[in-house]
């Protein structure tokens, strides 16, 4: 290039950043009160994920009531999907007791968040070929749950988040003064 058009100036990668993404990322969903330095927010994370999985518990008891006995079961798509979530949401809800960390925080809020969402294009547009209503049972019981847990495990996942310290990725590695 001439002097007047120099070519632009690129960073050097950090070596093996992109290898080490993964098993940070998989650190990091590990994460849990646990590892907050204050007593009061490792209460405060625990007593908001244990609620978070009762309401997560309690949207799968829902779905199962509603496939079982509200004739969900025979609806082609929609019936299988309740079935699916009323499984999975009990198995989430028990990991999340005991586990508490923040990869089962994201994981439950967004199941929750795509629950009630779910619920409302089914009542104002259909879903799978199938509308849906917001008079019949458990509907508006089903949107206060779903909502109020994937706020609650959403704040719980933001102050674990809040409560570690952050290094950037790139700048990992000692770089100045030089290792002897």
């Amino acid at each position: 290039m001439t002097g007047t058009n120099p070519a632009p100036v690129s960073r050097p990668a950090v070596p093996g950043m992109a290898a080490r993404f993964p098993w940070r990322l998989a650190r990091a969903l590990a994460w849990g009160p646990r590892q907050a330095d204050r007593a009061a927010v490792r209460w405060t994370v625990n007593g908001m994920t244990w609620a978070g999985a009762l309401l997560v518990l309690a949207s799968a008891v829902i779905h199962l009531r509603l496939w079982a006995d509200g004739g969900y079961q025979e609806i082609a798509v929609i019936g299988p999907l309740f079935l699916a979530q009323g499984v999975a949401g009990i198995l989430l809800a028990v990991a999340l007791g005991v586990f508490r960390r923040l990869g089962l925080m994201l994981a439950g809020s967004a199941i929750l968040a795509a629950t009630a969402v779910g619920l409302l294009i089914s009542a104002n547009v259909g879903l799978f070929g199938y509308q849906e209503s917001l008079a019949v049972p458990y509907a508006g019981m089903s949107l206060v749950v779903e909502f109020a847990g994937a706020a609650l495990l959403g704040a719980a996942a933001a102050i674990v988040l809040a409560s570690r310290p952050w290094r950037p990725l790139a700048y990992s590695r000692r770089v100045w003064p030089p290792e002897a």
